[in-house]
């Protein structure tokens, strides 16, 4: 495939907190899919990783978990891909090359969606790189389904479409408590689906995990919307916010090569705390993967 130049894909809405090193001299790079096209329910995540950097300015550049500092790590905030809105084909095929050209790059990338169908597309030119890569969800929906409504490009579908990429048992998924009974059957054959929980269960499979390179896709709806509503299809009886950044630092060990955090939607998130939790998240995110030069 051609190279492409990103900088002609881009639509530069606001930066995410330091995120200011030229993309050239970055060794992570934030891209921003701002696509929420087949969402099922309550639309507004195509405005989510604004959101994100918006509220980043409230948080602390330093971890006092990990006692880590944003400013000793090298990353630039490229801003959101330009897709032609409501194009779904030709959405997901810009935010392929996209993915692909970061990934050429050497680059470490931190996707912020938009709706969770855009990790099919982000995710491709990882399994070409890495045939053996194992991917770490977690969400509270199996998004399992081979279609939904008669149509297969959906969030709902998108990890059915990963793990019919990857292979049987490649993908473990944490903090599910939604989904058809369909999906939790295709799920006991062809993933490794853990109900409800997520730190526990995530710090078992660890082991397995060592030495193969792992991709992260994180729906912000795993978490609950008591800490969370902001998020399209809210589901009740998720993980507390800190749970989900102790499952972050407990991946630092692993050969992360990629991360996207999606499914914010400001639309139902008044008092902005999930945008402020998922720009922590991305903090600790570039603090526990990044590796600096």
């Amino acid at each position: 495939m051609d190279k492409v130049d990103l900088k002609e894909l881009i639509d530069k809405p606001g930066i995410y907190i330091g995120g200011e090193t030229s993309y050239e001299e970055a060794d992570a790079v934030i891209l921003g899919i701002p696509m929420d096209y087949t969402v099922s329910f309550r639309p507004g995540t195509r405005m989510g990783p604004l959101s994100i950097r918006n509220v980043s300015v409230g948080i602390e550049e330093y971890s006092v978990y990990l006692d880590r500092e944003l400013g000793d790590y090298a990353y630039c905030d490229l801003g959101d891909l330009a897709l032609p809105f409501g194009n779904v084909d030709k959405s997901l095929h810009l935010i392929e090359q996209a993915s692909r050209q970061v990934l050429e790059d050497g680059k470490f990338p931190i996707f912020l969606g938009g709706e969770h169908l855009v990790t099919y597309s982000l995710i491709k030119p990882f399994i070409e790189k890495y045939p053996d890569l194992r991917v770490v969800h977690f969400d509270a929906h199996a998004d399992l389904r081979t279609d939904y409504f008669g149509e297969n490009n959906s969030h709902a579908t998108v990890m059915r479409k990963v793990a019919e990429l990857l292979g049987p048992k490649q993908v473990y998924q944490f903090g599910i408590r939604s989904g058809i009974r369909e999906e939790f059957l295709y799920a006991k054959e062809n993933t490794h689906l853990v109900v409800e929980e997520v730190l526990d269960p995530l710090k078992a499979v660890l082991p397995e995990l060592q030495g193969k390179p792992v991709y992260i896709t994180l729906d912000i709806d795993v978490v609950d919307p008591a800490y969370a509503p902001g998020t399209g299809t809210q589901e009740a009886g998720g993980c507390s916010s800190r749970e989900i950044i102790k499952a972050i630092h407990a991946m630092q060990g692993l050969d992360i090569v990629g991360f996207d955090l999606v499914e914010v939607s400001p639309v139902t998130d008044s008092s902005e705390r999930t945008a402020l939790l998922a720009a922590k998240l991305v903090r600790e995110a570039i603090l526990s993967f990044v590796k600096k030069a």
